[in-house]
């Protein structure tokens, strides 16, 4: 699954996608490991196969073909895999943890764009599908674990099998549908209506990540968010 932050700032309205990656990341394990039968990877790459079979089929030989253009990637809390100026070469499938996406304006204030977790993938798409310069940083919020594919074997996938290209074809069309989904809660729900209903989609979000974060991912002050938090506090009380 991918999530776009397509949060309207009252100040402007971002029409890109930007999704996760690029950066200062070690691998930690390799597609042989998995061969070998190590159990932790197999999770991982069990979790791969699982997402893609809810999008479309493939037989078990083509989900390890698939499979095997993957490595298996640790970040650290706090580490960058994504840095503006740097081309993305990799998209990304959060197998555990939590990424932050977020842009610096002018005046030195951040604005988040996207959040991602487990079982989604992220990548900044602008950067990575035309290979030119990345537009923003993200950043793990917790310990993560990620499947990376570079631009290159995504490529002769597509071109080796067909099922291959309808996957990556599928995932074009969810990321289109829910944005154009964000876009209208945007324009149609209230501050505190988004906040709302992004609490009761993807509650698993607000208990990760910075308020400050939250905050400019839904398009107001880290104050504000504090209110409505409260208000919602003393109505359940």
């Amino acid at each position: 699954m991918i999530i776009s932050a397509f949060f309207l700032y009252p100040q402007f309205l971002l029409l890109q996608i930007f999704v996760i990656y690029c950066g200062q990341i070690n691998s930690t394990a390799s597609w042989r490991l998995f061969e070998n039968g190590n159990s932790r990877l197999m999770t991982d790459y069990d979790n791969l196969k699982k997402h893609v079979l809810k999008l479309t089929s493939m037989t078990n030989d083509e989900l390890d073909e698939f499979c095997a253009s993957f490595k298996l990637v640790k970040v650290k809390k706090r580490q960058f895999i994504v840095q503006p100026e740097f081309i993305a070469r990799n998209r990304y499938y959060v197998v555990k943890g939590c990424f932050r996406a977020y842009v610096i304006g002018d005046e030195g204030q951040e604005h988040t764009i996207q959040f991602a977790i487990a079982d989604w993938w992220i990548s900044d798409y602008n950067s990575y599908i035309f290979q030119q310069p990345a537009s923003m940083f993200v950043m793990a919020i917790e310990e993560s674990i990620i499947l990376q594919i570079d631009y290159e074997s995504e490529q002769k996938l597509k071109d080796r099998k067909h099922v291959f290209e309808r996957y990556f074809r599928i995932l074009a069309e969810n990321t289109a549908a829910h944005m154009a989904r964000r876009v209208i809660i945007n324009l149609t729900l209230t501050a505190e209506q988004r906040y709302e209903h992004f609490l009761a989609r993807y509650p698993e979000i607000v208990s990760k990540v910075p308020q400050y974060a939250l905050a400019s991912f839904l398009g107001m002050t880290t104050e504000y968010l504090s209110k409505l938090r409260n208000k919602r506090i003393l109505r359940k009380s």
